[in-house]
């Protein structure tokens, strides 16, 4: 989830792509400059993923500033293990 989350503050498609589970991850991704600038990122609660685990949860809040001001984006992942690797599967809710 971290490595995620630094890929999305310095706009790294490639690794957002590398990263997403195969059944849900798009063709292409446009991380377009709509001004916000990422500050910090707050696990709320995670399930699962320890080493024995093969699925888990992330619920999280990105905190970021835009031209309006500071803001926050808090989103639920599901995420799988294929091969070793952690795979954003989808989002089950954010806000």
């Amino acid at each position: 989830m971290r490595s995620r989350y630094s890929a999305f503050a310095l706009g790294d498609a490639a690794y957002l792509l590398r990263t997403w589970h195969p059944a849900t991850r798009p063709e292409h991704l446009d991380l377009k400059d709509d001004g916000r600038r990422f500050t910090s990122l707050h696990i709320l609660e995670t399930t699962g993923g320890s080493p024995l685990h093969t699925q888990g949860t992330v619920r999280f809040r990105a905190d970021y500033t835009d031209a309006d001001g500071p803001g926050s984006q808090t989103e639920h992942s599901e995420f799988e293990r294929i091969g070793g690797d952690w795979m954003y599967v989808d989002a089950l809710g954010f806000s």
